[in-house]
């Protein structure tokens, strides 16, 4: 079955304080359909000109938002969570259309958008400094929590809607303003996004939306007016970033990739800790997650039949036309990063990286004009081969054989990156040991979900520092002020 609805695309993707721009100075964006590979949209990209506008725009903006109450900030935010779960299927349609994402996970990003929504709705009036003297002292100190003022915001294709309800809402829950820039491949959620939080009452230049070309970027992230960066992408491009803001000593929040380990000890559940991997790592999203478990780690006695598990349940996975809500797994986003992947896993054949159990190819067929590269599976590889130790960033999963705590851990721990970890067992006590010793930033035990907006997230190394979720993602648009009177 497939399902059929509105397949057409909104036309206005800028969003400059309330005016919605359908042409801008930095070209067009041809929009490409993931499953079809055809076109569906001419995108509108701001250039250097409607940057400068977006900024000035959430300039004049942040005197009136910083000034609000807390608690009024609160309530519209409240408010443009209603309208996220209002709006749930339209994002979820969008989602199908930009991304290819499968229509069954594509409802999950309203629901998760929302949550995070809520969660920095309620601190919005809870921001507070603290007095810092001691007694007895001849000074009376305290300190000021205040927002930043404008942030420039940058984040990927993958998940866009659940990159804004991260970023975007602790920013304006503390008193800031944005300009976002989403990537010119998705752009349909992002404009939706912006237009609901008008609805709201969210007063305009609040958030302004712009997909943009390199220029754009550029400008935002070296415009003097705005004071912080959070991007969400690769290394490659968060480098360059992080050049521009070293040279104007401009703090930024980078949350990067990920190859996350994904420990199977003897005594797990075994049926449980498959279906957990399999989906997890070729099957959502088609692996373009950067906290999927994507190295799987298994001990040696029970190595055989996880892998015949593993492989069989890849098998089973539903994989095709994205409208269908039968279908788990999609294409890719495009034509490029089904080449980037399939090279990777051509290398990693040709060097004898590990054993190519499953998949490894383009899909033909009635999908041979889509993106959609198989469900793939290495058993036996090599830690430190390049399918081990880079990030694929697609429907790619190694599988590695331990024996002991001691060398699972340095496994787990020997890449360059250090965004998430799994461990799947019935030893409690061992479970935490393990965590302790994984150098990530968090650890799931046991299928324990992703990105709860209560709990900070975030990486280490290649995967990038500060954090979003919980207390510690309001604090990193907060700077404090101390103030000190003499008694």
């Amino acid at each position: 079955m497939t399902i059929e609805f509105d397949s057409t695309c909104p036309k206005g993707c800028l969003l400059i304080g309330d005016k919605v721009i359908e042409k801008a100075s930095g070209g067009v964006y041809t929009h490409i359909n993931p499953a079809t590979g055809l076109a569906q949209a001419e995108i509108p990209l701001a250039g250097a000109s409607e940057t400068e506008d977006a900024v000035a725009a959430a300039s004049a903006a942040f005197k009136l938002w910083r000034q609000m109450p807390g608690r009024e900030r609160g309530v519209l935010l409240a408010r443009l969570a209603d309208l996220i779960k209002e709006n749930a299927s339209e994002f979820q349609r969008l989602a199908v259309l930009e991304g290819g994402t499968p229509f069954s996970i594509a409802a999950s990003g309203a629901g998760i958008a929302e949550e995070w929504t809520r969660y920095y709705a309620g601190w919005a009036d809870k921001i507070d400094g603290q007095v810092v003297s001691s007694f007895p002292s001849d000074e009376f100190i305290y300190t000021l929590p205040e927002p930043y003022g404008v942030i420039g915001i940058v984040i990927t294709w993958n998940g866009p809607l659940i990159s804004l309800g991260m970023k975007v809402i602790p920013a304006l829950a503390a008193g800031n303003t944005v300009v976002v820039k989403p990537a010119e491949q998705t752009p349909f959620v992002a404009a939706l996004f912006g237009q609901l939080a008008l609805q709201a009452g969210i007063p305009p230049g609040v958030i302004n939306i712009l997909p943009g070309a390199v220029e754009s970027a550029q400008t935002l992230i070296a415009h003097p007016d705005v004071q912080k960066v959070s991007f969400t992408g690769g290394p490659v491009t968060a480098r360059k970033i992080l050049h521009q803001c070293a040279e104007l000593l401009k703090p930024s929040v980078m949350e990067l990739g990920g190859n996350s380990a994904n420990i199977v000890v003897a005594y797990a559940d075994l049926d449980v800790a498959a279906q957990h991997a399999a989906m997890m790592s070729v099957g959502l999203l088609s692996g373009q997650g950067c906290e999927l478990p994507t190295r799987l780690l298994v001990q040696d006695s029970v190595y055989d039949e996880m892998v015949e598990k593993v492989v069989a349940i890849a098998k089973s996975l539903p994989i095709g036309d994205p409208r269908d809500p039968n279908t788990f797994i999609g294409p890719v986003i495009n034509e490029e990063a089904c080449d980037r992947i399939l090279a990777m896993v051509e290398r990693a054949k040709l060097a004898g990286a590990g054993r190519l159990v499953l998949g490894g190819e383009r899909l033909g067929g009635d999908l041979a004009k889509g993106f959609f590269v198989s469900p793939t599976i290495f058993a036996d590889v090599d830690p430190q081969s390049e399918i081990a130790q880079q990030e694929v960033f697609g429907p790619v999963l190694v599988i590695q054989k331990f024996s002991t705590e001691e060398e699972v851990i340095e496994i787990a721990n020997s890449t360059q990156y250090g965004l998430g970890g799994y461990i799947q067992t019935n030893d409690l006590k061992r479970a935490h040991r393990v965590a302790a010793a994984m150098t990530t930033g968090s650890v799931h035990i046991n299928g324990s979900r992703n990105i709860p907006a209560h709990a900070p997230f975030g990486g280490l190394g290649l995967s990038g520092f500060g954090k979003e979720g919980g207390r510690p993602g309001l604090d990193e648009f907060i700077r404090l002020k101390t103030v000190s009177l003499a008694q």
